[in-house]
């Protein structure tokens, strides 16, 4: 896909790569990525996956990412990193620059004149406020729970059904998860409502969704940029709107998979640019050991 036949965006949003899991789902994120150009690009928490990063298991199609992600910033695109709980050793390093690159905590944009407030969304979790341990004992299971969805999958495929998600039919038959859900979207809103922001974007749950949220001081829209382990959704803006970014409805990005080969000239045309912005990443963050 040449650059210029790109879908130009003025917003895009996505968190919860959990990059450095077997969860994650790299080359379905990078064909993504290489079909948009967006003006900012906003990554919303849980990109890296520090809690479960090892050494060991960092494969290329991850890295592949990392590498785009330089593309954008070498470019020129607004690249915003927001700390979410699973890299919030990122947190230390809030208002860190380097080019069009800027890690935060939060952020608050004018988007056509409306107020946008961007956020992870941890700061809602009560195990994360009181019982981290418990947290990451949830996000092991979590990750087995998808391990066994994946081989359950690729069985399936093969015998030619469908795919099944797990984890997605306990959230939504689970009353406490739903309450949790719930819970989440209502207080993140009334929050942005009586802040005055007409939009309130988060991350975190896993459950991508755009709403309009009302109370008895107003209203607010709610969205969320879901993820990339089991949604594999984004969030985008453009001509004014918001819109949710399923990658299993987009047989254009989809089909990017047989091209990828044909297309790593543009990775190796910014290499050296990339490489060393990297570089200069590693060295700020101690992690080049």
């Amino acid at each position: 896909m040449k650059k210029n036949s790109k879908r130009a965006l003025e917003i895009a949003v996505i968190s919860d790569l959990h990059l450095g899991t077997y969860g994650c789902r790299a080359n379905e994120l990078h064909n993504y990525l290489k079909s948009i150009n967006p003006k900012i690009l906003i990554l919303n928490g849980d990109i890296i996956d520090i809690w479960q990063f090892k050494k060991s298991y960092f494969p290329k199609s991850h890295m592949k990412i990392i590498k785009q992600l330089m593309s954008f910033i070498t470019s020129g695109t607004k690249v915003y990193y927001i700390t979410g709980n699973h890299d919030e050793m990122f947190r230390k390093f809030k208002g860190f620059r380097l080019g069009s690159f800027e890690i935060v905590n939060k952020l608050v944009l004018d988007i056509d004149g409306k107020k946008g407030w961007f956020f992870h969304g941890d700061v809602f979790d009560v195990t994360m406020q009181h019982s981290k341990w418990l947290a990451k004992l949830g996000s092991i299971g979590y990750n087995i729970l998808i391990l066994i969805n994946t081989a359950v999958n690729w069985s399936s495929n093969k015998l030619g059904y469908g795919k099944l998600s797990f984890s997605k039919k306990i959230k939504n038959s689970v009353k406490g998860a739903v309450k949790f859900i719930n819970d989440f979207e209502t207080t993140a809103s009334d929050i942005a409502i009586s802040s005055n922001y007409d939009y309130v974007v988060c991350g975190h749950i896993h459950q991508p969704e755009i709403r309009v949220i009302q109370n008895e001081e107003g209203e607010t829209t709610y969205l969320n940029s879901g993820d990339w382990i089991e949604n594999l959704s984004a969030l985008e803006y453009t001509d004014k709107t918001w819109s949710l970014y399923e990658y299993e409805k987009d047989e254009i990005a989809q089909k990017l998979d047989d091209r990828l080969n044909s297309n790593e000239v543009e990775f190796l045309d910014a290499e050296s640019s990339n490489n060393k912005l990297f570089e200069e990443l590693l060295k700020e963050f101690n992690i080049n050991k």
